[in-house]
């Protein structure tokens, strides 16, 4: 099942984000495009949909998979970013969730959270992100495990 999103308000986010959880995601894929005002990510998504209430798979087998998808989101004002070295263009970051916090009228701040406190703020006009799914998955015998 190839996935295109839309995400308009906090509980569209919310949907897009469980669908991002786990992805991977090179510092070189993150971009910034200031006179656009678009910041686009692109990164390697577990795909949850496809494995619901998964269990870890044996060794050496193939259970799961793996998806190359896009994300952007659409006027942004300003991108800061706080544990994210931009002169280490391979360095892997691991995406944890995505939230959003209103302000005045639609305007609102985006936080995308990673792994190791590492995160990314945008300040948007209004919530305007979707998530495309490029090309077919790949197999992956890993499924991501978080500490409770």
């Amino acid at each position: 099942m190839t996935l295109k999103l839309v995400a308009l308000d906090g509980e569209d986010l919310a949907v897009l984000s469980a669908c991002v959880q786990d992805a991977v995601i090179k510092v070189g894929d993150l971009d910034w495009q200031p006179k656009a005002g678009l910041f686009a990510l692109a990164m390697n998504r577990f795909a949850w949909e496809q494995t619901p209430g998964a269990e870890p798979a044996r060794s050496g087998t193939a259970a799961f998979e793996r998806r190359r998808a896009c994300l952007h989101f659409a006027r942004v004002g300003r991108v800061r970013s706080h544990g994210i070295d931009r002169h280490r263009p391979g360095e892997v970051l691991v995406l944890l969730a995505i939230t959003f916090t209103p302000s005045e009228g639609p305007s609102g701040t985006v936080e995308l959270l990673f792994a190791g406190g590492a995160a990314i703020r945008l300040d948007v006009e209004c919530l305007e992100a979707q998530l495309s799914d490029l090309g077919g998955a790949w197999a992956t015998g890993n499924l991501p495990a978080h500490e409770r």
